[in-house]
């Protein structure tokens, strides 16, 4: 009878302890991407409109190079279609290139275009360079509208995981995504707009700006290193 009552007792201890075990067991760290792995795929496929090291020739298409690897993914998976058969961000060429790739390659095309050196542009608009630089460092208080170096930083470097890389970017890439976050803001269902910022914060600032405001912050943010 007692050896029949200790087996449980046994058993339950056990599993108890393994249970703890398990536990205390360190987490299994998140995939990160293979640079090498995404190099062969990135450079050839995302290369025919991002320049095979991510240094795009052509200013409609931004620049990889350089940019922060969580916010590469986090776009690329915007870009596939979701649980509802749409995707977060939409974009006719991108939707359709990103669909065949999964997370893990999208890691690695992640990993490869953000180990890469960014070729950085000029501001060209002399005139308007000041006005740029004001808003970017200081916002513009009178109409609520915050500093864009509180979040990208002073360099435009941007913070890895939170904010992306905007320094030496193309000037028409810039303005143009402002404008499409803009269009958002002032109307969800613009069709030209883009919504896929965290908790609307770009929807936020960018329809508190004029399109002067957008082409001066755009082209001093270009020539930022």
């Amino acid at each position: 009878m007692k050896r029949s009552l200790m087996l449980p007792s046994l058993m339950f201890a056990l599993l108890a302890t393994a249970a703890t075990v398990h536990a205390n067991e360190p987490a299994k760290a998140a995939y990160k991407g293979d640079a090498a792995k995404g190099q062969p795929i990135a450079s050839a496929v995302c290369g025919a409109c991002h320049g095979a090291d991510g240094n795009s020739v052509v200013p409609v298409n931004p620049k990889l190079a350089g940019q922060n690897a969580d916010y590469l993914f986090k776009q690329m998976t915007n870009f596939k279609s979701g649980p509802e058969g749409k995707p977060e961000r939409t974009n006719p060429i991108m939707n359709g290139m990103i669909a065949a790739y999964n997370e893990e390659q999208m890691r690695d095309f992640a990993a490869y275009f953000s180990s890469q050196k960014q070729k950085g542009e000029i501001a060209k608009n002399r005139e308007t360079i000041d006005f740029g630089q004001k808003l970017f460092r200081g916002g513009d208080l009178a109409k609520g509208l915050p500093a864009c170096a509180g979040c990208h930083g002073p360099s435009g470097a941007g913070i890895p995981a939170m904010f992306p890389r905007i320094g030496g970017q193309y000037a028409d890439y810039l303005e143009a995504q402002l404008k499409a976050f803009r269009a958002s803001g002032a109307d969800p269902k613009d069709s030209n707009g883009r919504a896929n910022d965290p908790n609307r914060m770009m929807r936020m600032v960018a329809v508190k700006m004029t399109d002067a405001e957008i082409k001066a912050v755009a082209d001093y943010v270009s020539g930022l290193r």
